[in-house]
């Protein structure tokens, strides 16, 4: 009894705490937003970035109204939701982590919108398996600002035609770019970077910033923010 008591009482403080850091963090975004040169745009959404996290921090989220979530993968992701899309129907969910080829049709099956598609034979594979069925309505293309060998996207300098072979030549909605930026430079000059090469191909949506670098993110018109440790707390590995 005294340790169901125990466990009680942390999954309440738990739960206080992802309730009280999404309140700060929406207010963050909001009053950031108010006063950017974006304000007459659509406030940014915040997009918990829920891998690896354990299953009641995620139930404490969505009890707090938490609907947009991240996950990296696409089995880990399956595991987590599967169950709990047939309770909360109106979530959407976001692959914010590498696509392998031979996941792609789980991938289609599961979330709302996949962030990075950033190679010809990936763009290939979902051409062959996207129909009237897919789950996934949206697509983002992930950019490497950074051009860091350890990373995903596509390079800055084949990144206007790589969404042109996307967009035209295989008819995959593209909605988006989505990046991150390297760990020891300035944030802003990729927000920037990644805000200009969007504008030149007309689209509308930017999912950049995260925990440490969010609030810039939100100065260069960012409509995502992807935001893990300050949502949940440090994960337990």
């Amino acid at each position: 009894m005294q340790h169901f008591i125990l466990i009680y009482l942390l999954n309440g403080e738990t739960m206080e705490n992802i309730k009280k850091n999404r309140d700060l963090i929406l207010n963050k975004i909001i009053d950031i937003h108010k006063n950017s040169s974006f304000s007459k745009s659509e406030i940014p959404t915040l997009i918990a970035v829920s891998k690896k996290q354990e299953d009641y921090k995620i139930n404490d989220a969505l009890l707090c109204g938490q609907k947009f979530f991240g996950e990296n993968r696409v089995q880990e992701a399956m595991q987590r939701w599967e169950s709990r899309l047939k309770i909360y129907n109106d979530l959407e969910l976001r692959l914010i982590g590498p696509l392998q080829t031979n996941k792609v049709k789980q991938a289609l099956k599961l979330f709302d919108v996949i962030e990075t598609l950033d190679r010809e034979k990936l763009a290939k594979e979902i051409k062959n398996n996207i129909n009237d069925k897919t789950k996934t309505k949206s697509f983002y293309i992930q950019i490497n600002t950074g051009e860091e060998i350890q990373k995903g996207g596509v390079n800055v300098l084949e990144a206007d035609n790589f969404i042109n072979y996307c967009k035209n030549d295989l008819a995959i909605p593209i909605s988006g770019l989505m990046c991150i930026p390297p760990s020891n430079e300035e944030p802003a000059m990729h927000f920037s970077l990644l805000k200009k090469i969007a504008h030149r191909n007309n689209l509308q949506k930017l999912s950049m910033g995260m925990s440490n670098d969010f609030e810039e993110a939100i100065k260069f018109g960012a409509t995502s923010l992807r935001v893990g440790s300050m949502f949940f707390g440090e994960r337990q590995y």
